[in-house]
């Protein structure tokens, strides 16, 4: 049986919720921008996806980056299709709080991203980031290419001795190919704009990436 005091361990497929068929309803566009939430996106484009912590705060973050396009909240890494907001809490999805950032590779590189995300969160903390805990809340990083995947594995080992030089433990990020991104609901979507005085702690750990986009690249 599934223990609701196990929410910081992935649920056994036995016990992962059914889901549903249908995805969760949302807005055509995105709140702050305009810009389509679920595509098409513009010719050229690229999709990055990142999980650290609580999504609000996260998708603020990145909607601010020049160079994006467009981004959106959703859940990833688990085992429950179009799973609800209640059933990701419940720590029976094996889901993260992820954000999708489409964005213009002419204009900001997936490196650079990879250096907002790794400085938005501490990445050490494993099935949590502060109060939040549980494995929606962990670190992670689902990519769309063996170029990202090459990419993000090297800036985590960048940034991992960083961490280690500033008193910080094992980098607990979870690195894979991204799995089927469901869209949370529409009240989740750009969040903090909706709702300017949301609350959604970032827990930076304050240490800045100091590895090169070219040391990104020679992998």
């Amino acid at each position: 049986m599934f223990s609701f005091g196990h929410k910081s361990q992935m649920p056994d497929p036995a016990d992962a919720l059914r889901g549903r068929a249908e995805p969760l309803p949302t807005a055509e566009r995105h709140f702050v921008n305009h810009e389509p939430l679920k595509g098409p996106y513009p010719p050229g484009s690229e999709i990055a996806d990142f999980a650290a912590g609580c999504f609000w705060g996260v998708e603020k973050t990145f909607w601010n980056v020049p160079g994006v396009i467009v981004t959106a909240v959703g859940y990833q890494g688990g085992l429950t299709p179009n799973a609800t907001y209640g059933e990701v809490c419940s720590g029976r999805t094996g889901h993260a709080e992820a954000v999708r950032v489409v964005y213009d590779p002419t204009k900001v590189t997936y490196q650079q991203l990879l250096k907002v995300f790794w400085e938005e969160h501490d990445p050490t903390q494993g099935m949590r980031q502060g109060n939040d805990v549980g494995t929606s809340y962990r670190s992670a990083i689902f990519t769309h290419s063996d170029a990202q995947l090459a990419a993000a594995e090297a800036s985590r080992d960048m940034y991992a001795a960083e961490l280690a030089r500033a008193g910080y433990g094992t980098v607990t990020t979870e690195i894979a190919p991204a799995p089927e991104f469901f869209f949370a609901e529409d009240y989740h979507q750009q969040y903090l704009a909706k709702n300017p005085n949301g609350y959604c702690p970032i827990h930076s750990t304050g240490v800045k990436f100091s590895g090169s986009v070219e040391q990104m690249q020679e992998v």
